[in-house]
């Protein structure tokens, strides 16, 4: 096909297609700008072997997960060394059947200990695995060990950004050095809005006190020196019971559907219109976290080119992208379809 034969197929595409071949052609070529500069500029052998590396293991992953982007994900992260008699492994494994259950997958490390438990309970059609290559303890576990929904990584950095971009929902049970690294870092992105909002919930088995000794020290040393703001301890949910985790991830996807940006305003999916008499309690209760303007109900914004989601209601509105902890209460306040919510004491 000429050139001209390419032009004459675009203009039959719908406006929204164009729009986005547009904007994928943009990219690639800033993709291959890129390149172009670091040959320019020199970079070392370690340099490029560092980036070719990880953005074969990026496109790789990526095409892994392209066919379940349309499903729930949570990510699941503990520890590797939890023998199967363990409590908290017996936690997991049970959360993880649960949430298979409803339909959910599961991705975790697809080690031993935790992420063992965690497919184990969700079942090979429901788990995904990102495994990090180490000289120790990191082979893959045997339910997810040769399949299809399996990636290999060498960096922890692609690795930690599969688990956030890709789910739902967090779990965290009790682990050593990188579980916590993964809670907290999780917590980072979220605060700062870096990452959409979504369900953060540190999981302790029956009795345990792992995550409950950590959060009394985040109230204590972060909170007490204002490191923190009290709302965002609305970010995460501490808990010792499998139902209550489950519970946590479920309402929070009750009526919020989903979350972007357009230009400057924040839309916020939701699977059923907002009533009259909620939106004039969140014009009350949430005005401090627009930096102007009003909240607004809307259809889908032109620029938002995403047809699958077109016929879902929108609040829109101008966020000041500070207040991460109280737009995750307005998200509690819409799935209860109450203003209840905001009057909760987190500290």
């Amino acid at each position: 096909m000429n050139r001209f034969e390419d032009t004459d197929a675009d203009d039959l595409l719908p406006e929204s297609e164009q729009r986005r071949t547009t904007e994928i052609n943009r990219l690639l070529d800033q993709i291959r700008e890129t390149a172009d500069k670091l040959q320019r500029d020199a970079a070392t052998r370690g340099d490029l072997k560092l980036l070719a590396r990880s953005l074969k293991e990026l496109r790789y992953a990526f095409k892994v997960f392209t066919p379940y982007r349309d499903m729930r994900k949570l990510t699941i992260f503990g520890s590797a060394r939890t023998t199967p008699d363990h409590p908290t492994y017996i936690a997991a494994e049970k959360f993880a059947e649960r949430m298979a259950q409803d339909g959910w997958l599961v991705i975790t490390g697809a080690g031993s200990g935790i992420m063992e438990a965690g497919h184990r309970g969700a079942g090979r059609k429901n788990a995904m695995g990102l495994n990090i290559m180490l000289p120790f303890e990191q082979s893959a576990n045997p339910i997810i060990h040769g399949d299809d929904k399996l990636v290999n990584m060498k960096y922890f950095f692609t690795r930690k950004l599969m688990f956030v971009k890709e789910c739902d929902a967090v779990v965290c049970l009790p682990g050593g050095f990188g579980t916590l690294d993964e809670a907290f870092e999780v917590l980072t992105l979220v605060q700062t809005g870096k990452r959409d909002l979504f369900p953060i919930v540190l999981l302790d088995a029956p009795g345990g006190t792992y995550w409950k000794k950590l959060d009394d020290f985040i109230r204590a040393s972060l909170h007490e020196d204002g490191m923190i703001s009290p709302e965002d301890f609305a970010l995460y949910r501490v808990t010792d019971r499998v139902e209550e985790a489950v519970a946590e991830i479920e309402q929070f996807y009750k009526v919020y559907h989903s979350m972007r940006y357009v230009r400057n305003k924040l839309v916020i999916r939701t699977q059923k219109t907002i009533s009259g008499a909620l939106l004039d309690a969140i014009r009350l209760e949430f005005h401090d976290i627009l930096s102007e303007g009003d909240f607004e109900i809307r259809s889908a914004l032109p620029q938002e080119d995403e047809p699958d989601l077109e016929a879902l209601p929108r609040l829109v509105f101008t966020f000041n992208r500070r207040n991460l902890g109280r737009l995750r209460i307005l998200l509690d306040c819409l799935n209860a379809e109450s203003i209840e919510p905001a009057s909760r004491e987190f500290v």
